[in-house]
């Protein structure tokens, strides 16, 4: 390891209501426990099921600390998620290309063009570059080829109902929160079996659900499949932020997020990093301050 020291399970164990300690224990669990599978990318899985975190949002943001976490890309995402768009052109004009490679891959599918550039070759992410610059000043060939179909926010915000109707979960939820706080169906979800084949990816994050305790907000996620390295650090900080939007539309402050994860994996070109991740030091947890609007 050279001289690199992993924080040991006691330490790890010390910092179980830190956003960082529990993370940093689901790392070493899936390190530690996990089976090797194959996946749909081909790169391979060390995986675990069911786990679960726990986050007391009074204690502060869990922005992990032991790595780097793009909050500009955080934000303007669930932004957009809240937005109910499906097309990555608003996110492109923020320069944020989180979801840049499904239309694109998808793009050159359709015009016959997947076979002649292999993924990630240089001459593949040079016409990626032209395909984004296009969709930034070409209103019409985004609409064409931005869409991503009915991905998250969509659903959230236009359910399709079986007569048609649109059903705007998300702004029901909100009511809900402040006319029946007591309910327990402030749910809300993005997952449509019949429309799984329409979108560029399956939601991973399907499901989300309100709980009011007195002046607190809570929130309880589900998450089919769990990208631990690269994607989890950012689902903790879009939940955390959504629950803290919501909490101060609503007049409440952010109490807890429970995240129940299934497949919950480490893909194996990440293992390097993961480790090295086990080496730093959690620092304090920043605080989120939202404007008034």
């Amino acid at each position: 390891m050279n001289g690199e020291r992993i924080l040991g399970k006691e330490n790890q164990e010390s910092l179980i209501n830190n956003a960082d300690g529990q993370y940093l224990n689901l790392l070493r669990d899936i390190l530690e426990n996990g089976s090797e599978s194959t996946d749909r990318t081909g790169t391979g899985t060390l995986k675990v099921f069911g786990r679960q975190l726990k986050f007391d949002l009074s204690e502060g943001f869990p922005l992990l600390t032991t790595k780097k976490v793009w909050f500009k890309g955080v934000k303007e995402e669930l932004l957009w998620m809240i937005s109910g768009e499906q097309n990555i052109r608003p996110l492109v004009l923020k320069d944020v290309h989180i979801w840049d490679e499904w239309p694109y891959q998808k793009y050159l599918e359709k015009t016959g063009m997947a076979d002649k550039l292999p993924k990630y070759t240089p001459e593949w992410k040079e016409k990626q570059n032209e395909f984004i610059e296009k969709i930034k000043t070409d209103k019409k060939f985004a609409q064409k080829h931005g869409n991503l179909g009915p991905v998250y926010g969509y659903q959230w915000r236009h359910w399709k109902a079986r007569d048609g109707k649109e059903i705007d979960q998300l702004a029901n939820a909100v009511d809900t929160i402040k006319k029946n706080p007591d309910s327990r169906r402030i749910a809300v979800t993005a997952w449509d079996p019949q429309d799984l084949g329409n979108v560029a990816l399956p939601p991973c994050h399907l499901y989300f659900q309100f709980q009011v305790n007195g002046e607190k907000l809570n929130t309880f996620m589900v998450q089919r499949s769990v990208d631990s390295f690269l994607g989890l650090p950012f689902n903790i900080a879009s939940y955390a932020l959504l629950t803290g939007l919501i909490a101060r539309m609503t007049g409440k402050v952010p109490g807890e997020l429970t995240m129940a994860l299934a497949d919950t994996h480490v893909y194996l070109n990440h293992l390097d990093q993961a480790r090295q991740q086990l080496t730093r030091e959690p620092r304090h947890l920043p605080r989120l301050i939202l404007d008034d609007w």
